[in-house]
């Protein structure tokens, strides 16, 4: 009696089939390969030749200037109130710069503002605790200091904002979002610009760039091409809080001014005038009056003001008043405000002489006067 023929069973087809597709997939590149002479060797390498000379001069600018160029990390108090301990811990970062091999280093002011301490990462990747030395905050500046070796300080160099021009190229390194030693570049886009500052108070001449400036950049340098710091990076213009083409630097000019008496007296003090005003009333008098420009109410004594003979505002026995000088420009600038007249001095040493314009029986009048 014959057998019956034995036939594979469907599982077995199915696996025979399934080991063939993976090892078609398996040998597909070497089919390709062996039947159509596909290549898949790396690419040969294109020569690339010589740096634009503006690349290679912004590459040097960057070597140069980064060393220069510092990491802040702010610190904030946490209390445990389960073991009554306290601990520091990081609550924000920013940049700013070497100032000289003392060990100072200049940011913003809100960069430290809230912190209970300061850590600073240098472009070695080195960490220093610092100390609080002064700070202006009419001028979003702040003075740190850190103990390192003179050696590891690299000063940054500086240079003038007033030879500035609209449509030089800028730079700016600062560590935005926490990523460190990040250089972009663009123009000056305009001068003089008034923005408000952390203070509340109007800050005058800033420097507006298009150069990308995002959170954490605050405080770095923005440097001209020959890498001189010509401002410090401080605000941005955008809703969002990120860039948007629109960022602001406080001029180097004023930079020079403020940070050595913050260093030596851990403050600023405007050169002294010696004028009482109010904003509120000085509207009030120029809407009636229809001569805009600050009422002198009072003068201090022995003040610059009074030494010059200006007319403070007077009380008659009735209770009328007897309106005072009227300032209306400093040096040609006008002032309509106390904010105005501040930023007006902020050029001027004490020492310095300055013409005022005031409105005076009906009349424009302009006096002298020697700022104390």
């Amino acid at each position: 009696m014959n057998n019956p023929k034995s036939y594979p069973s469907i599982a077995t087809l199915l696996l025979v089939l399934v080991l063939v597709l993976l090892a078609g997939l398996y040998f597909l590149p070497q089919w390709q390969q062996w039947f159509l002479g596909v290549d898949y060797e790396p690419r040969a390498i294109t020569t690339r030749g010589d740096l634009a000379a503006d690349e290679q001069s912004t590459i040097e600018l960057f070597q140069e200037s980064s060393p220069s160029v510092v990491y802040i990390t702010t610190l904030t108090r946490q209390f445990n109130p389960w073991t009554l301990n306290a601990r520091d811990v990081p609550s924000g970062t920013g940049s700013g710069f070497i100032w000289d091999t003392q060990g100072h280093i200049v940011t913003n002011f809100h960069v430290i503002q809230n912190a209970n301490a300061a850590q600073v990462t240098l472009f070695d990747q080195q960490h220093y605790g610092a100390r609080l030395i002064g700070a202006s905050p009419d001028h979003d500046l702040a003075v740190l200091r850190i103990n390192a070796l003179t050696a590891r300080l690299r000063p940054i160099p500086i240079g003038a904002s007033q030879e500035l021009k609209v449509g030089q190229k800028v730079f700016a390194i600062g560590n935005p979002f926490g990523l460190d030693q990040t250089l972009t570049t663009g123009v000056v886009s305009a001068l003089n610009r008034t923005i408000e500052g952390i203070a509340g108070r109007s800050m005058a001449g800033m420097i507006q760039t298009d150069a990308a400036i995002n959170p954490g950049n605050s405080g770095g340098p923005l440097l001209d091409s020959a890498g001189r710091l010509i401002g410090v990076n401080t605000a941005i213009y955008s809703p969002s809080g990120a860039y948007a083409g629109i960022g602001f630097a406080v001029p180097v000019d004023i930079v020079n001014r403020v940070v050595p008496q913050l260093i030596a007296k851990g403050r600023y003090t405007l050169p002294e005038l010696g004028v009482i005003v109010d904003d509120r009333i000085s509207r009030q008098v120029a809407q009636q009056t229809g001569v805009p420009g600050l009422l002198i109410l009072g003068l201090r004594e022995e003040s610059p003001a009074a030494a010059a003979g200006l007319r403070a505002t007077l009380r008659n026995p009735d209770g009328t008043l007897i309106l005072g000088d009227i300032l209306l420009a400093i040096d040609g600038q006008p002032v309509r405000s106390s904010s105005e007249m501040l930023s007006a001095l902020e050029s001027h040493q004490p020492g310095d002489t300055i013409t005022l314009e005031i409105w005076r029986d009906n009349a424009r009048r302009q006096v002298s006067v020697r700022l104390d």
